[in-house]
């Protein structure tokens, strides 16, 4: 029987058993150390959402983590209206958890540990550990003994986790015993915090290393950086595998951001790249014939419908692809070893004459590329500051390559290719909707935009996170999207306009002309959506996306327009 069958067929006992404790009694133990800034919290376990609604109202964002699904059900509406997320993800992976590359101030695992096996209680702590951003504390709290009723309890040694977490280099705040707070005879409840000291992944000095330090016989290494940081932080779904090692990526991928960025330096302002004068390997015949091409018809996702130009497209992310890991993949090593990094393995295939998608299937017939996991994840959760090192060093070594250009012309050469706002086809869909008596709703006020001025909103501001994807265009009136600026929506009005979002949404599924696309960029640049998902999945997976540009860029929310 598995651990979580009895919360889900008992789901409604449960949780009124939980609620009728509050947050405050259970776990007065340790709330003095709870961290006096609030930022991320990741409940393990969270069950009825007391303990995810208690952090939300004290300011944290919470993701809350719950396998069995009637529960999370009812947690999911206890907390709504409340900077919460809900997983369906469990100990001792936590799979979906991670792959989301963030890491936690508060680890709250509570009444959760004993239904784990012993043989998997070790590598849960390793997980959680992972899991921990620097000065962060895990909270731990443990039932023993026997259950007394249907749920399958395991041993736990309190001697091995304080053991293990030694050797996790994890500090020990607090150990203590209480009562059942449910006045419960004979049970026992255990509890353990502890402490991350220092960022243990040397993530940082590793990327710094190879912007400022590596030895660079051109720009190849920092547009490789530069590519994976980008794709990091607006494509992560494109991942295709995650394990504690590596993150896979399609190759593709890879190499159609490089020749983003590469298509404005050599084509448009012929700006070298390489002392000397000799070429550039990827730089080919099909190279250059992308200056027909506007940026934005290769972004991931795009329909190539001109037999001819998808072929020179593709050839010229095969010749790229080729560039990548034969260059700078070779010869970007580890601090002190001539061990490489990050690896790639191409895939030989045959390029025809006829139109293709950028979607990650065609991504992926280039072959894979793999990146460390901790790297990755530093690249997604500092990438409003990595991009910018790269950059400023990117410039330092070209004017040295180039030393006539002016130094405004090489910062605005490496500008991202699509760094302006792209509403058209949204406007245009909006613009025909409202010949039609059908209402259609700003997503913000609910208001219906026949009588009203309306405008194309970025759901998350396009100064902080440049995405012009389908699904992060929203129908606004010109006042909500004057009032919103450049503020990200608060977690409370997100739900409050599911409705109206996911309405919008239908109409834009519904399109013949824009449903793949739709699909295609929503897969692309969004956590943890998966092949298929519908428009609720998609929802929550903008809300994971939300927590995570709050909490890597810290930005201000909108609460919506006063009433």
């Amino acid at each position: 029987m598995s651990s979580e069958r009895p919360y889900h067929e008992h789901a409604r006992r449960f949780f009124d058993q939980y609620q009728s404790v509050n947050f405050e009694q259970v776990h007065r133990d340790w709330l003095p150390l709870m961290p006096e800034q609030p930022g991320l919290a990741l409940d393990v376990g969270a069950g009825s959402g007391r303990d995810a609604k208690a952090l939300a109202e004290r300011g944290w964002q919470v993701v809350a983590v719950e396998p069995a699904e009637n529960l999370r059900q009812l947690g999911r509406t206890h907390t709504i209206g409340h900077d919460v997320t809900w997983l369906d993800d469990r100990l001792p992976a936590l799979v979906k958890v991670r792959a989301l590359s963030q890491r936690y101030s508060l680890i709250l695992v509570s009444a959760v540990w004993m239904h784990l096996r012993p043989e998997e209680q070790q590598r849960a702590l390793r997980v959680l550990t992972m899991l921990l951003a620097p000065g962060g504390i895990l909270v731990i709290t443990a039932r023993l003994g026997e259950s007394g009723d249907e749920r399958q309890f395991f041993e736990v040694s309190l001697a091995a986790l304080d053991r293990w977490s030694r050797d996790l280099a994890l500090l020990p705040l607090a150990a203590s015993r209480s009562d059942d707070q449910l006045g419960r005879r004979g049970m026992d409840w255990q509890l353990r915090v502890y402490r991350l000291p220092d960022d243990g992944t040397g993530a940082l000095p590793v990327l710094r290393h190879i912007i400022v330090n590596d030895d660079k016989a051109s720009t190849y290494k920092l547009a490789l950086l530069r590519t994976l940081v980008r794709l990091a932080d607006t494509a992560s779904g494109i991942v295709s595998r995650r394990d504690d090692d590596w993150v896979t990526l399609p190759l593709g991928a890879v190499g159609l951001y490089w020749l983003h960025l590469y298509r404005p330096l050599l084509l448009d302002h012929q700006l070298r790249q390489s002392p000397g004068s000799r070429g550039y390997g990827f730089a080919k015949e099909d190279f250059h014939r992308l200056a027909q091409l506007a940026p934005g018809d290769m972004r991931i996702g795009s329909p190539l419908s001109d037999p001819d130009i998808a072929a020179t497209v593709m050839r010229a992310i095969r010749d790229a692809c080729q560039t990548i890991v034969h260059m700078p993949t070779h010869f970007t090593t580890w601090p002190g070893s001539a061990e490489p990094v990050f690896a790639g393995d191409r895939r030989g295939m045959r390029i025809n004459d006829r139109p293709v998608r950028l979607d990650t299937q065609t991504l992926a017939a280039f072959g894979e590329y793999r990146v460390p996991t901790a790297l990755w994840d530093c690249m997604s959760r500092y990438a409003c500051w990595l991009e910018p090192a790269i950059t400023h060093e990117w410039v330092q070594l070209m004017q040295g390559y180039n030393p006539q250009a002016d130094v405004g012309l090489l910062h605005r050469a490496l500008t991202w290719p699509e760094t302006r706002r792209e509403t058209q086809q949204v406007r245009q869909l909006i613009a025909r909707r409202l010949t039609t008596p059908d209402p259609l709703y700003c997503v913000w006020s609910h208001q219906d935009l026949h009588r009203r001025a309306y405008a194309v909103d970025h759901c998350f501001p396009w100064s902080r996170w440049q995405n012009n994807d389908l699904w992060n265009l929203l129908p606004a009136t010109e006042r909500a999207n004057a009032a919103k600026s450049d503020r990200l929506p608060a977690a409370s009005l997100m739900e409050n306009a599911r409705r109206d979002i996911l309405a919008w949404w239908e109409i834009l599924d519904a399109e013949p002309n824009l449903a793949r696309q739709f699909r295609d960029e929503a897969q692309a640049s969004l956590p943890l959506l998966p092949s298929g998902a519908d428009l609720t999945q998609l929802f929550d997976s903008v809300l994971l996306q939300r927590q995570s540009l709050k909490a890597n860029q810290q930005l201000a929310e909108w609460q919506g327009l006063a009433r």
